[in-house]
């Protein structure tokens, strides 16, 4: 199935974010990589999305280098990475490129670099088959099933032929995806320059999201999974109607604020790298409890379609392009619920209430 969101650019309404501090200053200019600690360079690359940048990493790596997630596939972001290794392999090559998952702006353009620097391409299992999987979409017209679940949510006929119209853009956005990867684990080691960073996995935004964390640095490579002025989106998705998502970003929440030590300096996919990490993860986990309580009330009072729980998630009107995203995190929402028992989801005449237990 085609997943046109990113981040959440239709942040629910959540808890003030906590006093966080962010000791680099003003981010790079596009094409330029900063060091901001031994062998770790920042670098910061535009997007065509309503998300303006992404944040990207290019470590040193013995006599090579390594590269964390990419950037979207379009010439201009090709440009900025040619000016970059122009300006700092100092005549070393790029040995592998590391995903954090498969989203667009992540691993856009790992194809590209993996092929022109003869790279290996690392990532976890379950990201790399789901990006080949919405990679193989493209071109495909709109599934029923995807038409049936949207229906189902509570959109209108125009919505229903905007998804089909837009359905099967993913690969647009991805270079040719290489044909075979390293995979990476949860508890893998990865000696990056003789350091040994630790990927602790997440899942909720994504299948299988990969973050990295090194001790001796104090750096925590966070990608989407924790994010310091955004919360990421967390969907349900046609290909999986009944998941519950959200539960698994809650769980995943609480394992990294266990797993990781409260000094470290957290480097995220978007955003500026800040200090502050256990606060904002429970500010994230506090956020959606908040959500969760305002929709059940919601459901206290009548069953609710999807598109019916939008006011209690969001502090903007949702419409045009950013309806499948608020629609799949408003599902992510009442998924949870039931999860829960507090709630059920009924059928009427093939569109889907909720109502609370």
């Amino acid at each position: 199935m085609s997943m046109d969101g990113l981040e959440d650019e239709v942040t629910p309404d959540r808890p003030a974010r906590p006093s966080l501090i962010y000791p680099l200053g003003e981010p790079p200019e596009a094409g330029i990589a900063r060091e901001i600690a031994p062998g770790v360079r920042w670098i910061r690359m535009p997007l065509p999305f309503a998300l303006k940048w992404i944040n990207l990493w290019l470590l040193e790596d013995g006599d090579g280098w390594t590269v964390i997630d990419t950037g979207v596939a379009m010439e201009q972001s090709r440009e900025h990475w040619r000016a970059i290794f122009e300006a700092n392999l100092q005549g070393r090559s790029v040995k592998r490129v590391i995903c954090t998952h498969m989203h667009p702006d992540h691993m856009g353009l790992a194809g590209w670099i993996c092929r022109k620097f003869d790279a290996e391409f690392w990532m976890s299992r379950l990201e790399y088959i789901t990006g080949r999987m919405l990679v193989a979409d493209t071109g495909r017209e709109a599934p029923e099933e995807g038409v049936k679940f949207y229906r189902a949510a509570g959109w209108d006929e125009d919505a229903l032929d905007s998804y089909k119209v837009r359905f099967g853009g993913f690969g647009k956005a991805v270079s040719r995806m290489p044909d075979a990867y390293h995979r990476v684990s949860d508890g893998d080691i990865v000696n990056i320059n003789g350091r040994e960073w630790r990927v602790i996995t997440g899942n909720g935004h994504s299948p299988e999201h990969v973050c990295l964390w090194q001790p001796e640095l104090k750096l925590f490579i966070s990608g989407d999974q924790v994010l310091p002025r955004i919360s990421s989106n967390v969907s349900v998705f046609p290909t999986e109607p009944d998941g519950d998502p959200l539960a698994d970003w809650i769980n995943s929440c609480h394992k990294l604020r266990g797993a990781i030590p409260a000094d470290v300096l957290t480097l995220p996919s978007h955003n500026e790298p800040f200090e502050g990490l256990h606060d904002r993860l429970n500010n994230l986990v506090d956020g959606h409890e908040r959500s969760l309580a305002r929709i059940l009330k919601r459901l206290d009072q009548e069953p609710r379609r999807a598109v019916d729980l939008f006011g209690a998630l969001f502090a903007r009107k949702i419409g045009g392009d950013l309806i499948g995203m608020a629609t799949g995190e408003a599902i992510a929402h009442a998924n949870c619920l039931v999860g829960r028992g507090l709630a059920k989801r009924v059928m009427r005449d093939g569109v889907a209430y909720y109502e609370a237990v």
